[in-house]
């Protein structure tokens, strides 16, 4: 299954809405971004990002206490990076 780049574009997109909405936690989005817009194994996508497959394997399961770097590190391919939300309050 190959995507064109619209509908690439429209999935991240799509990560990006359900992570600053709460809705979508970040290993998912990880593993999302890699299986659906990259198609990459766990191995060929952590040498890609320049880290280790363990360190992808725990982002994934939300394990451990990821670094910002490692956690941009995985986002970056995809034009996107670790920020700041203001958080939505319930009246």
């Amino acid at each position: 299954m190959s995507l064109s780049i619209e509908q690439r574009a429209l999935v991240i997109e799509s990560i990006e809405q359900g992570l600053a909405q709460g809705t979508l936690e970040i290993g998912e989005a990880v593993r999302r971004l890699r299986t659906e817009v990259t198609g990459l194994h766990q191995s060929q996508f952590a040498k890609m990002c320049k880290i280790s497959v363990r360190t992808l394997v725990h982002i994934e399961h939300g394990e451990g206490n990821q670094t910002l770097k490692s956690l941009n590190a995985v986002f970056r391919p995809f034009g996107l990076k670790m920020g700041v939300v203001k958080v939505r309050r319930s009246i």
